[in-house]
C-alpha cells in the first residue's frame, strides 16, 4: 500500500475520537509497528490534531475551524481550492506563498475543541492532488441535493478502472482531500472514495429515493457498531 494512503486509512481508523494502540493499527494496515510511529509523527507534523504516545495509543483530538472564524464546508472548499490552484503555479514565490500559507491553516485547524471531530488537515497530500480532485466537487455536490446518481470511473494507483454507478450521500474533508462516501451498486454496499482517484465522472438521469439500509444514516449508524 502506498504511503498516501496508509495515512489516509490510518485517518479513517483515528476519526471515530477513540483511542487506538499502534498495535492494533500496525495488524489492520498490514505493516510494522515502527512504520505506525513513523507515520504517526508525519501526522502530528503535517498538522494533524492527535494526541497520544508510544506504547498507550493514539486518538484525534479536534474539529475543523480556523480562529477567530468557524468555516463552512464550501467555504473550506472555496479557500483549499484557490491555494490548491496557486499551489500549482510556475510562479515559485506564489507556490511558495501557497504552502506557507496552507501550513498556517493546518497549524491552526484543530483549535477548537467545541464539537465531535469530523474532517482533519492531512498536509503531506500534494497540491496536484488536491486539483484533480476538486473539479468533480460541483457535480457530486449537485447530485446530493437532487439524490442523482452518478457514474464514477475511479483507479487506485497502477491497479485497474473501475466503473460504476452510485448514489452520492456526502462529502468528507480532509486538508486538500476530499472523500464521498456514498451506496454503491456494483458492489451492493457503503463506500468511500477519494476524488482525486476518480477519473470520469457523469450525473445519470436516474433519481433515488431513500431505502432502508442505503442511507447515510445506515451508513452513520453500522460506523458507530463497527467502533463500539
Amino acid at each position: 500500500m502506498p504511503r498516501k494512503d496508509r495515512l489516509f486509512e490510518m485517518i479513517q481508523i483515528l476519526r471515530d475520537g477513540r483511542m487506538h494502540r499502534a498495535e492494533d493499527i500496525a495488524t489492520r494496515l498490514g505493516v510494522s509497528v515502527r512504520t505506525i510511529y513513523r507515520d504517526m509523527d508525519t501526522l502530528v507534523a503535517s498538522g494533524v490534531p492527535i494526541e497520544g504516545e508510544r506504547g498507550l495509543g493514539y486518538r484525534t483530538t479536534a474539529a475543523i475551524t480556523l480562529p477567530p472564524l468557524n468555516l463552512t464546508a464550501t467555504e473550506l472548499e472555496a479557500l483549499h481550492l484557490g491555494i490548491a490552484t496557486v499551489g500549482q503555479a510556475a510562479d515559485a514565490e506564489l507556490k511558495e506563498a501557497a504552502k506557507s500559507l496552507s501550513a498556517k491553516i493546518d497549524a491552526v485547524l484543530p483549535e477548537d475543541r467545541s464539537s465531535p471531530p469530523t474532517s482533519w488537515g492531512i498536509a503531506v497530500y500534494p497540491f496536484a492532488d488536491a486539483a484533480r480532485g476538486f473539479q468533480h466537487m460541483p457535480p457530486l455536490r449537485a447530485a446530493i441535493r437532487a439524490r442523482q446518481k452518478v457514474r464514477v470511473s475511479t483507479r487506485v494507483g497502477d491497479g485497474p478502472t473501475t466503473i460504476r454507478a452510485i448514489r452520492p450521500l456526502h462529502l468528507d474533508y480532509w486538508g486538500r482531500l476530499w472523500t464521498i462516501t456514498a451506496w454503491c451498486e456494483l458492489r451492493s454496499d457503503f463506500r468511500t472514495f477519494r476524488l482525486d482517484q476518480i477519473e470520469d465522472l457523469a450525473v445519470l438521469p436516474q433519481l433515488f429515493i431513500e431505502e432502508p439500509g442505503k442511507t447515510l444514516a445506515d451508513f452513520r449508524a453500522r460506523s458507530d457498531e463497527d467502533t463500539a
